[in-house]
Parts: C-alpha cells; structure tokens; sequence
C-alpha cells in the first residue's frame, strides 16, 4: 500500500495510532466506527449513534478527528459534520477531551476512549461551550431521523467514500428512531454525567458487534502479522472527562414525591395516657400531704390518740 511508505514505524505517533487501528478491527463497537484515511493515518472519519434514551436516539452523526503529530501526548481535534441540533457542523468543537483543553487530555486515552466521552457529552447542557447548539427536542428528534437518509457530503472523493461505507455500516446496526420523545428530563439534570454514564458507555463500546467489513480490509496491510505494530493494544482504564464549560454533573431522578407519613404516631397517641397519669400522680400526692398535715395538726392539739385508737 502507498500510504505505508510516507510513515516511519518507529515514530511513536504513528506506532500508536496504527494499535489503534488494529484495536478497532478487532473489537468493533456497536455504538460508533471510526477509521483512518489510507493517504492520511492522522485524520479519521467516524460516525456515532445517537445515545439511547435521548432525543437523539437512532441518529447516525458523522465526524472528523484530526490527530496532532505528537498523539497521544497533545489531543485531537474533533468535529461534526452531522447536523444534530446540539454541535455546529464543519466547526471544532470545545470539550475537555479536544484540543481546546490541552491540560485535561491524557496519553492514556485514545480515539476510542474520546468517542465513548462524546457520545456521553450530547445529552447535556451544552452551557455555551464554542460549537455547541441548544436546540429544542423536537428539532433534534427531527434532525436525528433526517441523519439516516444519507451521509453528510464533506472533503475529497476518497474521504466521502470512507464516510459512506461508515453509514451504511452504521445504518445496519443503528436501532430505529423512537416515536415519542422521553419522558422530559429535569432541565436542570440535563447535564453531563461526570462519572456513570461515561463509564457505562466505554463498557458498551468494549462489547463489540459487527465487523468492519470493507472498510478493514483496506488497511489490512498497515495492521496486519507483518507490521512492527503488531502486538495488541491493551486499552487503558476509561479516565473521568469533566468539561469546565459544563456545570457539575447531576444523578437526581425524575422520581415522584411521596409524602411522608406523620413522624412518631405511638407519641401522639400516647400523650394523653400520660397526662393523666401525671394527673392521678399529682391527686395521690396532694391527698397524701393532706393526710400528713391532717395528722400534725390533730397530735398538736392532743388529738392524735383518739385518732390512733389509743382512747
């Protein structure tokens, strides 16, 4: 293949982005594809599914990765090429995870781990991040069942036939588009998911699913038995993204409110149990002073044998 000759092996970008390629061969996912150009290992194209439970759900969103030279040291750069109603499409877009942040990135990451974040960052706020859109639901749910006509026309022949063989992938295995809307979500829990959601995704994206198909076999020979790159790559443990754009993430549920049942019922039943208790104990003690003053008064005056059966 001509595009080998233009890389050296040894360069520690290239070593790692050709792993990387091999790693998305051999562990498909079902909820995104990303490959390389042949001519152009540092520019990828992709194409994500819309994340379940979303107006975006059934959505097939393409995209483009713009590698630095110095991967994974520096981040990517991404963007939208999909009209989805939440990112501007030909526009990078500003995340924790893109090259609008620098400080945050982490050479343990990879292309797989930034398109599990990104998947995970459409449903949230978008807080006025630079490329981002605040669409209503109702347009985005429209702008999602438009995404699976056909894919965006976008670059040089070779790059828009990269991205039709990723659609028709993506279409065979994207679920359709929900009717109905979910259930409205709390706007004000409508924002990213520092943690859970995250994770989760990354866990489905190690799942695997269908197979590449033709689009692998052009880059079977930069991947394969022979290349230098061939030991497998072990993916590293999904890393927490936060976004400094995003307010921090929410895990409250849209669950009803209970009211709550009378505190302490035994107290309120008892209380007038006590009172008269108390009541009789005060009667007896009064009757009992009674008694002893009864009794002083009577011995004072001489009376006290008469009382004690003495006359």
């Amino acid at each position: 293949m001509a595009a080998t000759a233009k890389y050296n092996r040894s360069n520690p970008a290239v070593k790692r982005i050709l792993q990387e390629v091999k790693e998305m061969q051999s562990n498909p996912s079902p909820d995104f594809m990303a490959l390389p150009l042949e001519e152009d290992i540092f520019e990828w194209q992709f194409a994500i599914l819309g994340p379940r439970d979303s107006e975006f759900e059934g959505g097939i969103y393409h995209g483009r990765i713009q590698l630095p030279s110095d991967y994974p040291f520096k981040p990517p750069s991404f963007m939208l090429l999909t009209p989805s109603g939440r990112f501007e499409i030909q526009k990078k877009i500003c995340l924790s995870i893109s090259n609008y942040h620098p400080e945050h990135w982490q050479p343990s990451w990879s292309v797989r781990t930034a398109l599990v974040a990104l998947i995970a960052f459409m449903p949230t706020n978008p807080g006025g991040a630079l490329g981002s859109l605040d669409y209503k639901k109702e347009d985005r749910r429209a702008l999602a069942i438009k995404s699976r006509e056909a894919p965006p026309k976008f670059g040089s022949p070779e790059r828009q036939k990269l991205i039709d063989e990723i659609h028709e992938q993506m279409l065979s295995k994207a679920p359709p588009v929900p009717q109905a809307l979910p259930n409205g979500p709390n706007e004000e829990s409508n924002q990213l998911p520092a943690a859970d959601p995250f994770v989760e995704n990354a866990d489905k994206a190690d799942e695997g699913g269908n197979t590449v198909g033709s689009v692998s076999g052009s880059l079977s020979d930069l991947t394969g038995p022979g290349s230098e790159s061939g030991e497998d790559t072990v993916e590293p443990p999904v890393a927490e993204v936060t976004n400094p754009h995003l307010p921090e993430a929410s895990h409250r549920e849209n669950s009803p409110r209970v009211p709550l049942a009378p505190q302490n019922p035994v107290v309120a039943i008892q209380k007038p149990k006590h009172d008269r208790l108390l009541t009789l104990a005060a009667f007896g003690l009064t009757l009992a002073i009674m008694a002893l003053v009864i009794k002083k008064f009577l011995k004072i005056n001489g009376l006290a044998g008469f009382i004690e059966g003495k006359f």
